[in-house]
């Protein structure tokens, strides 16, 4: 399990016991952003079947228990109910996806004969086994192993920041986790949206996002508008 955790502000009103909206930096804006392309099956499995609101949470544990003996010889229920996530997503996801998936390896095949030949037979590999060899009368049949490289790990050809949003600036994430960027103007404009006319009933409070808010985060977006109050404020005034 990860230890990472992400920091946020919250602004509260603590006479009406909400949160007004939260100062937050790129790397928890990602985060709420890649909350988007959780695959279904990755969210009811995070949650558990019983904490998930209507009828999906069944449909899940159906699949589940249906026999492998039901299910076409070509397809996988593990697919449907542990989905694997697309790279971006597993790097912006992590506080939730704190058991990575196993690197993807794809294999190649090159020619057998390669340490008796020419150099140029270590530059071609091809997919189908026994494939001629281009540089020499051997048949390609040597297996290469090519692995994937793990979610996050930079490459030289890499380029900006990687995550969804840029880390220029710091958001605004309101109450019911709309998000824009922050600016002075902006503040003041929502203070006046929310009739606060006494600023001493406001509040200023760091939290952390960690996996247990996450989990608690996600759970409530789907049946909540006010989604920060719920988490960082239910109780903890």
């Amino acid at each position: 399990m990860t230890g990472k955790t992400m920091a946020l502000k919250l602004l509260i009103d603590t006479k009406a016991n909400r949160v007004l909206f939260a100062e937050a930096g790129k790397e928890v804006v990602d985060f709420l952003f890649g909350l988007l392309a959780l695959p279904l099956g990755s969210i009811v499995k995070l949650l558990s079947k019983d904490q998930m609101l209507g009828s999906i949470g069944s449909l899940y544990s159906s699949l589940e228990n249906l026999d492998s003996t039901y299910i076409q010889p070509n397809q996988d229920k593990d697919i449907l109910l542990s989905p694997q996530l697309q790279q971006q997503s597993q790097e912006v996801n992590i506080l939730l996806l704190s058991a990575p998936n196993p690197p993807k390896v794809e294999e190649y095949y090159g020619c057998c004969r390669s340490n008796f030949c020419n150099s140029l037979c270590f530059e071609s590999v091809t997919k189908v086994c026994g494939t001629q060899c281009p540089s020499c009368p051997g048949r390609m049949e040597k297996v290469l192993r090519f692995v994937h490289p793990e979610p996050g790990m930079a490459s030289e050809n890499d380029e900006g920041e990687g995550g969804y949003v840029k880390g220029v600036v710091t958001y605004t994430i309101m109450d019911d986790l709309s998000v824009t960027p922050m600016s002075t103007i902006s503040c003041i404009t929502l203070l006046s949206k929310f009739n606060v006319t006494n600023v001493n009933v406001l509040k200023e409070k760091n939290v952390n996002l960690g996996m247990q808010e996450a989990l608690e985060l996600l759970k409530a977006s789907f049946k909540s508008k006010t989604v920060l109050t719920d988490v960082f404020l239910a109780s903890k005034l």
